[in-house]
């Protein structure tokens, strides 16, 4: 009798150094993210540049949309393995220069250049996934991916309080580069005898100068779109009367320009992977708004110290990181609309609680439950978007794709931050900016509600307009 194949893991011998690499570079990210959100608040003050308070996270977002640009058309062509490598060398160099830094500008240039890196890598790791682990398994590694947040979750806010509080917050920078160096050198052994060109990548084709005039054009798209996004950052740096216009100005010149780097009809929301990026810029921008004043409301409002204030990152990480796992598990199951329906709903209450405890000052413990909520909202959601991506994905366009739904990712955080800080500063609600940042971010939940409906749940799925859509798309239109 015929002993049955073991079934595939990510784990498998011939899989499992590329695994290791690539989440630990996602496990130092995560520390990367959680330290500066929740140093930032002492950052700003320091370098007297409160006024800069939002692009510093906007800014870093918005430089990302050009790594993943370059990242995904650079993938296409050679295979995932040179930008990964020029990726993280540009991160740890972002960091260096940002915890170096005298002040507030040269702090935001170190997170420009840190956003270049950090946002090739995500794209880069994302056509390693495609062409390392086949389909069934991608639901796992990306689970895998979300629970590399969890020691990070368990000790990053606390720590990086600490470290501000008792050191000094540059170390919160310095310290995370050091570490990348040394997972940097880890990662280039581990993918060193992985082949990750596809057999396309091996044939030289007869005439690449419309495929490099393409890339050409995409990459200044998303220098418009990064430029633009930065602008509305630094609106908050000026009068109201001059900011807002500046913002609105830059927000028009991001929608046209973003369009190509898009799959056909995602500024309309059309079935499938349209809807799928879409909703991840929407959903992201909420969330991420947020996040960066939950630490500033608990400790300029509630007069936390930043080791605590960080306990609410820390439960929405673990929350998360839960429902990631939850997702890997039974994702298929539940299905897309089911799993929408349920992440709305949890992250529109926990907003929607935020600007009423912003507006009443009341309840300071209340806070760290409700971005708990949050947390596992966007946990459940985020790692399905991902595998949408790739399911209505081949292997001609994997880096087109996974660049999109990255660079919606960043562009819609870098414009609901850079839009919230700059409310922040001239609309204060309440006596304060804060009801106004989770207000905006709760209007991009329900936004976010029309795409979500419409994302399906792959070309295999019996949704039959999305699979119709994806089959008449052309995914270099916007």
């Amino acid at each position: 009798m015929t002993t049955p194949a073991p079934a595939a893991t990510i784990w498998d011998r011939h899989r499992l150094g590329i695994t290791v690499g690539s989440v630990v570079l996602i496990f130092l990210g995560a520390i990367e993210a959680l330290a500066v959100t929740t140093v930032m608040p002492l950052v700003a003050a320091d370098l007297h540049g409160d006024a800069l308070y939002a692009v510093a996270f906007a800014g870093t977002l918005a430089t990302g949309v050009i790594g993943m640009v370059a990242s995904g058309a650079w993938s296409d062509k050679v295979g995932p393995r040179a930008p990964l490598y020029t990726a993280v060398a540009l991160f740890i160099v972002g960091l260096v220069i940002a915890g170096a830094a005298t002040d507030m500008y040269t702090l935001v240039l170190g997170r420009l250049i840190q956003g270049l890196g950090g946002g090739g890598q995500t794209v880069a790791l994302y056509v390693v996934v495609a062409r390392v682990y086949p389909p069934s398994l991608h639901g796992r590694i990306f689970a895998a991916f979300a629970a590399a947040w969890v020691v990070p979750s368990m000790i990053g806010p606390f720590l990086a309080g600490a470290v501000a509080q008792f050191v000094h917050w540059r170390w919160t920078f310095l310290g995370v580069a050091v570490l990348n160096v040394i997972a940097f050198l880890l990662v280039i052994v581990r993918l060193r005898a992985v082949d990750l060109r596809t057999q396309q990548d091996h044939a030289a084709p007869a005439n690449t100068a419309p495929a490099a005039g393409r890339i050409g054009v995409r990459i200044l798209l998303s220098v418009v779109v990064a430029v633009a996004a930065v602008a509305v950052g630094f609106a908050s740096d000026a009068a109201p009367a001059v900011g807002w216009p500046v913002a609105l100005a830059a927000i028009v010149a991001i929608a046209l320009a973003i369009r190509p780097l898009f799959p056909s009809g995602a500024l309309r929301a059309a079935p499938g992977l349209p809807s799928v990026v879409l909703m991840r810029g929407l959903v992201a921008g909420a969330f991420f708004a947020a996040e960066a004043y939950v630490p500033r409301m608990l400790m300029e409002r509630f007069d936390f110290s930043p080791t605590i204030a960080g306990l609410a990152l820390t439960t929405s990480a673990l929350a998360w990181s839960a429902a990631s796992a939850v997702q890997g598990r039974y994702g298929e199951r539940l299905g897309s609309r089911r799993m929408v329906v349920i992440s709305l709903t949890l992250l529109s209450a926990s907003l929607l609680g935020l600007v009423a405890l912003a507006v009443t000052r009341s309840m300071p413990w209340a806070v760290v439950v409700l971005w708990g909520i949050a947390g596992g909202g966007i946990g459940l959601l985020y790692p399905r978007l991902n595998v949408l991506t790739l399911a209505y994905s081949t292997p001609a366009d994997e880096g087109f794709n996974s660049s999109a739904l990255s660079i919606s990712d960043s562009t819609g955080s870098a414009v609901t931050i850079a839009l919230a800080g700059l409310l922040f500063v001239s609309l204060p609600i309440g006596g304060s900016g804060f009801p106004a940042v989770f207000a905006v971010s709760a209007a991009a939940i329900v936004i976010a509600v029309l795409p979500g409906l419409r994302i399906g749940d792959g070309p295999g799925a019996t949704d039959a307009d999305a699979v119709s859509a994806v089959s008449r798309s052309d995914p270099h239109r916007g």
